[in-house]
């Protein structure tokens, strides 16, 4: 391996690297913040209000990303009314496509796993609130979804990873993530064991990271559910002295 490819274009990777997580963390949050009235609607919303919001989880959980974002990319231009409108500026920019689709399949994603993880909330909570009169809204407020959060973590970490490593697909659309910087040191040099391995390891040190500080984070949320260390006292019976 030639490392000194590496090291005279570190800054490509570096940008390559901040687009990435500027990229994969707004369209986590924007997809959070979709996904838990949408989650909630689900669970106790009518037939008329689910299916719209069933259509759209199944579509996006339905379709590759890359199919996604070239609809949007590619597919959304040829209409008339979308060009002559307002938002053209926008879908003209990659960057805007890619977090949009980023955005909308995190947020079906992540519907289904809150959706899960409230309809698991014990009977006995749901019960011990009714008692307490908390009203529904109350008790989704301090009882359900906080429960619901904490069960979906471990279902969540494994999206915010998927969205990371999906987010590589945003170099097909001229983004310089850390995919893309790879593909512009590989049209350069022609070394695409360098480019590549290279981008690997950054992808690795991010998810690394990620499970670490997710690991942490399981650990607070579910600290009430760790046994806790007690001292073991060992109480020996007195001897006896027994004289004959």
């Amino acid at each position: 391996m030639d490392f000194s490819i590496i090291t005279s274009n570190i800054d490509v990777y570096l940008e390559g690297m901040k687009n990435t997580l500027i990229l994969v963390s707004i369209s986590l949050v924007i997809g959070l913040l979709l996904a838990v009235p949408l989650a909630v609607l689900r669970v106790v919303g009518n037939s008329f209000v689910q299916i719209p919001i069933r259509i759209f989880v199944y579509f996006f959980r339905g379709t590759p990303l890359l199919v996604q974002m070239f609809l949007v990319y590619y597919g959304l231009g040829q209409f008339d009314f979308i060009r002559e409108s307002f938002v053209w500026p926008l879908f003209k920019e990659a960057y805007f496509c890619a977090l949009l689709t980023f955005s909308l399949n995190t947020c079906a994603y992540t519907v289904e796993i809150l959706r899960g993880s409230m309809v698991a909330t014990p009977h006995g909570e749901v019960e011990a609130a009714t008692a307490a009169g908390m009203s529904k809204f109350l008790m989704l407020r301090r009882i359900i979804l906080p429960s619901a959060f904490r069960r979906a973590l471990p279902a969540y970490s494994n999206e915010i990873i998927f969205m990371l490593h999906g987010s590589a697909l945003a170099s097909v659309i001229t983004i310089v993530d850390i995919t893309g910087a790879a593909r512009i040191i590989n049209s350069r040099y022609y070394s695409p064991y360098e480019a590549f391995i290279t981008a690997a390891l950054f992808y690795m040190a991010i998810t690394f990271t990620l499970v670490f500080l997710i690991r942490q984070l399981e650990k607070k949320w579910h600290a009430h559910l760790q046994p806790e260390n007690q001292s073991v006292v060992k109480i020996e019976a007195p001897h006896e002295n027994i004289t004959g």
